[in-house]
This record gives C-alpha cells, sequence and structure tokens, in this order.
C-alpha cells in the first residue's frame, strides 16, 4: 500500500517566486523519480506508472534530465547484439 511522505526543506524566495507550490510538489517527485530511474531501483514501466505519464512521454522525460533510455553494461549490449534478430 502507497504511502505519503512529507518532505521540508528551505529554497530562496527568489526561486518560490516563480513556482507554484503544486507545481513544487510535483516538480520533486518527478526529479525523484528519474533519480531513482537513473540508479536502476525502479523500471522505466514503473517511473511511468508512477508518473501517470506514457512510456513514450517518459521517454522524453527522461532525456531532460539526462537518464539513458538504453543503459547496458558494455558485456550486456555485447550479449544483445550476439543474439539473433526474430525471424518473421
Amino acid at each position: 500500500m502507497p504511502r505519503q511522505l512529507f518532505l521540508e526543506f528551505e529554497l530562496p524566495d527568489e526561486i518560490l517566486a516563480h513556482v507554484r507550490d503544486e507545481d513544487l510538489a510535483a516538480k520533486a517527485k518527478e526529479a525523484l523519480i528519474m533519480e531513482l530511474l537513473r540508479e536502476h531501483t525502479i523500471s522505466q514501466g514503473k517511473a511511468a506508472e508512477l508518473l501517470k505519464i506514457t512510456r513514450y512521454d517518459l521517454f522524453d522525460l527522461m532525456g531532460k534530465y539526462k537518464v539513458p533510455v538504453i543503459d547496458l553494461s558494455k558485456e550486456e549490449l555485447q550479449k544483445e547484439l550476439r543474439q539473433p534478430f526474430p525471424s518473421e
């Protein structure tokens, strides 16, 4: 069951003057989810689900946060490249 978390931190007034409270909460959630995705803590599917967006929109958001859409190690990439393409 999901839990609600409440975070408290300080920001300078000159930043807060440009952001609505509702937007700030959404941006904080978005940034946290992108960081969890970058750290491989959650999957792309889970990130999209948590943000209530499509995978296509998630890819755009990942680009904004510079999170690689394809993030394979050298060994994983070599293994993938050795796999034959499925025949039609």
